[in-house]
């Protein structure tokens, strides 16, 4: 099939399955010198597994194609084949989608992206792909940028203005991960760290090690009984720092005792207010009504025989 597609383009294909290579040469009949390139994108597209009928359309005058290598993107295998699973989606939606927009073919293989479509939809798969893989932006959020730009291509008015203010703006959101602590170098020492002496070597300075055994388990009795004495005593100061009262500040008290002293002289200023009042009012209920009527009865009376 690949044969007798190049024999119309003049062009000479030989297989080496010994060798494992295929090479395309001109011949006297070949007309385009451009040709052979295609050719040669022919022979690329089908060692990354672009099957033939597909492939043989690069012949085509409008057709190009482009192969993104993503496996040097990403170092990590697992975030590799994640992000990689996220181009082309659940039952390949997504590369369909991409396909149908972008007017291109899509083919995710290995650690490459095949496509073959125009300049500008070559662009923009490159863009997407490129995106997806640094982990800048998500298929899908490209797919909507897509089709509201495809929407606004209807519109000839907006022909000559900027789309930036219709297109979405998506924000990417950074879960906060833990910091890892990194260890401070130390200097470099071709030397080795000197050895840590050992328990024995410790008794011999100390002298222990000659000791006898009796001496040695009294030691270390008195030494238990000192531990647990020190225990004893943090735990009963302890107990008593509960019962001991809070110290209290001298300022407080003697700022309390004038504000103390000046509201004992208001209070008896307004209780010696209080019993006045109390007094004048006594002495208003109790006026006896008959000696008053009989008072201002005398006094007219002397009035009339002075007058």
């Amino acid at each position: 099939m690949v044969k007798s597609a190049l024999k119309e383009y003049g062009i000479s294909c030989e297989l080496n399955l010994v060798e494992g290579s295929m090479t395309v040469s001109t011949t006297r009949k070949t007309r385009d010198p451009y040709i052979v390139v295609k050719a040669r994108d022919l022979i690329k597209l089908l060692s990354r597994s672009v099957p033939a009928r597909q492939a043989i359309k690069i012949l085509n005058d409008e057709m190009q194609c482009d192969i993104i290598k993503v496996g040097n993107l990403v170092r990590n295998k697992e975030r590799f084949v994640k992000r990689r699973q996220h181009l082309v989606g659940p039952n390949s939606s997504t590369l369909k989608a991409l396909e149908i927009l972008t007017g291109c073919y899509i083919l995710v293989q290995g650690n490459t992206v095949a496509a073959m479509g125009s300049f500008k939809g070559l662009k923009q798969v490159r863009k997407i792909v490129e995106d997806c893989m640094l982990n800048k932006l998500h298929p899908v959020y490209s797919i909507k940028i897509l089709m509201m730009k495809k929407e606004l291509e209807k519109d000839p008015a907006l022909a000559n203005e900027s789309w930036d203010r219709f297109l979405p703006k998506f924000k990417k959101k950074n879960v906060n991960q833990k910091k890892v602590k990194s260890k401070e170098k130390k200097p470099y020492t071709p030397f080795p760290p000197p050895q840590q002496p050992s328990k024995i070597d410790i008794q011999l300075e100390t002298g222990e090690y000659f000791l006898n055994d009796k001496i040695k388990s009294a030691k270390e009795w008195q030494e238990k009984q000192g531990k647990r004495a020190e225990k004893e005593a943090e735990r009963k100061r302890k107990r008593e720092a509960a019962y001991i009262p809070p110290e209290e500040p001298a300022e407080q008290d003697s700022n309390k005792s004038d504000e103390q002293n000046i509201d004992v002289a208001a209070m008896t200023v307004s209780l010696k207010k209080i019993s006045k009042e109390l007094k004048n009012q006594k002495s208003a209920e109790n006026i006896n009504p008959e000696a008053y009527i009989a008072a201002s009865g005398e006094r007219s009376k002397k009035k009339s025989k002075h007058a």
